[in-house]
Order: C-alpha cells, then structure tokens, then sequence
C-alpha cells in the first residue's frame, strides 16, 4: 500500500469532489508545480489509489423511473454458490451494486428499473429462477443520496 501524505490526500479530495478539473488546477490548489502534481497523480493512479473517475447521471434521463433493494439468501453459503451468484447478478444490466452481507441475508443487491412491472419481471426471470437462490425481499428506494468519495479516516 502506497504511503499518503497531506498533499497525495488533497489531490484525492479535489479530485472526489470533481474528476473533471484540470492538472493546472490541482496544481494550483495543493500549491505545487503542475509537473509534479501530473506524476503524483500517475503514482496514485499505479498504485491503485483510483478505482476509476465516473460521471454522475440523472437516473431520469436513462428512463430509469425505479431503485430496489433486493435482500437474497442463497441456498448455501460456500464458496462456489457466492461466487456463481455474484457472476450471474453482475451480468444483469439492472444491477448497480452488489454487497456481501452477515445477517439474516447473504446479499444486498442494488438494481434500477424502468417500472414496477420491469421489477416484478427481473425478480421473477432471474434471481427466484437461479438454483442456488433460496430467498429474496425486495424494498423500494424512495431516494438514493450519496456523497462522493471516502472520507479519510487516518
């Protein structure tokens, strides 16, 4: 794992908050040569720092008029059950996230739809169909608020 220092932390910050801002303008802001700030940024991308930078999307303009929390229990919990699930589940184009969870639920699976009857159809075809799917309950998401980045917890 890469050391961070003050500088590396204000460059990720910056760029949390907006991936589309300029070398010079990090440079600028972290009080730094744009040179220097350029490889800082080449060494945080080698070492894995960035999962990648992404655009947010108004979830209207993709007629994506719905979000669900899918809670699902598998079968059985080994190895090869989560493995085959998590490969079939990210293959669906409605699934935006996927969280392995304890509890009384193996998986959170977060999807978007067009509709109620888009919902009941991709429950229906796929994850109540799959063998190794024992249990799913579904919640509606009236609104999905997040913030950008991770905070840095050091």
């Amino acid at each position: 794992m890469i050391e961070l220092d003050r500088t590396d932390r204000s460059l990720i910050a910056l760029l949390t908050n907006d991936a589309r801002r300029s070398n010079k303008e990090l440079a600028a802001a972290v009080g730094i040569a744009p040179s220097t700030c350029s490889e800082r940024l080449r060494r945080l991308q080698e070492a894995g720092v960035f999962r990648g930078f992404h655009a947010a999307v108004d979830p209207d303009a993709l007629n994506i008029g719905l979000q669900a929390m899918i809670a699902i229990r598998l079968r059985r919990h080994g190895v090869d059950e989560v493995g085959v699930f998590q490969s079939k589940a990210l293959a669906l184009p409605e699934v935006i996230g996927i969280s392995h969870v304890t509890g009384a639920n193996d998986f959170l699976v977060h999807v978007v739809v067009r509709d109620a009857g888009h919902l009941r159809d991709l429950a229906v075809s796929s994850f109540t169909s799959w063998p190794e799917v024992a249990h799913i309950e579904t919640s509606l998401i009236f609104e999905h608020v997040s913030k950008p980045g991770l905070p840095d917890l050091t």
